[in-house]
C-alpha cells in the first residue's frame, strides 16, 4: 500500500505506518480526571502521553506531547492574540529561535468554521480539519490546491467497546490513521482540538458533527 507523502515529526517515519492504524485514545491525568491524554497502540502499548499536573481547566498557551519514556516530541504554542485562535508546532522542546513545523487556526472567524493546518516549507501541503470535536467526529482531509482536491489522511470517532457492542463515553476514542500520516503530527493535533473546542459544548454541538464549533464563544 501506498504511503502518503506528509510531514513527520521525527524525520525518520518512527511514527508512520505503513498500513491503516487505529490507536485508542483515552483521556487521563496523573492527579486529576479529565484534563490529560494516552494514546495506545493497536497492541495495548502507550504510544504518547500528555500530562497535566492540575485541575485548573482553562485553557493553556503550551502543550507538550510526550512518547512512552517522557521524550517531548512537540511542544504546541498558542499564538496571542489572535481571532483565528492560532497554534503553532515545533520539533521537540522548542528553542530560542527555532521554527514552527506547522501551524492550525481557524478558517473564519465567525462560530462556526473548519481549522486549516499549514506546513511550513511545503506550500503545496496542507490540511483541514473538519466535523464535531466534543461528539469525537472528525476528519482530516490532506488538500491539494494544484489537484483541487481533499484526502482523508486521520479521522477521530467515538469508540465500541468489543465486548458488549457499547458506545464508550467521550473520554476513550479512536484516532484513524491512513498509511503514512504522522501518528505524531495527529495527536498534536487532538491535543490542539481538546483546547480549542473541549468538551463543554458536548451537550449543544450540531448533532450531525459535521462542524466545528468554538465552545469558547
Amino acid at each position: 500500500m501506498n504511503m502518503n507523502k506528509a510531514v513527520t515529526v521525527d524525520g525518520e517515519n518512527k511514527f508512520c505506518f505503513h498500513e491503516e492504524t487505529h490507536l485508542t485514545v483515552r483521556k487521563t491525568s496523573v492527579f486529576f480526571p479529565g484534563d490529560g491524554f494516552i494514546a495506545y497502540d493497536p497492541h495495548g502499548e502507550i504510544l504518547f502521553r500528555f500530562d497535566s499536573y492540575g485541575p485548573d481547566s482553562k485553557p493553556k498557551d503550551e502543550l507538550v506531547l510526550m512518547d512512552a519514556a517522557g521524550k517531548c516530541l512537540l511542544t504546541l504554542l498558542r499564538k496571542k492574540p489572535s481571532l483565528h485562535q492560532r497554534w503553532e508546532g515545533y520539533v521537540g522542546e522548542k528553542g530560542e529561535h527555532q521554527d514552527p513545523i506547522f501551524s492550525v487556526c481557524r478558517s473564519s472567524i465567525i462560530r462556526r468554521s473548519s481549522l486549516v493546518v499549514e506546513v511550513f516549507g511545503d506550500p503545496n501541503e496542507e490540511y483541514q480539519i473538519e466535523g464535531s470535536f466534543p461528539h469525537r467526529c472528525c476528519t482530516i482531509h490532506k488538500t491539494s490546491l494544484e489537484k483541487s482536491s481533499r484526502e482523508p489522511v486521520a479521522e477521530i470517532k467515538r469508540k465500541l467497546d468489543p465486548s458488549t457492542n457499547v458506545m464508550l463515553g467521550k473520554d476513550v476514542f479512536l484516532l484513524l490513521l491512513k498509511p503514512g500520516f504522522d501518528s505524531a503530527l495527529a495527536m498534536g493535533l487532538v491535543l490542539i482540538l481538546d483546547q480549542m473546542y473541549g468538551d463543554d459544548a458536548y451537550e449543544e454541538a450540531d448533532e450531525t458533527g459535521h462542524t466545528l464549533e468554538d465552545s469558547s464563544s
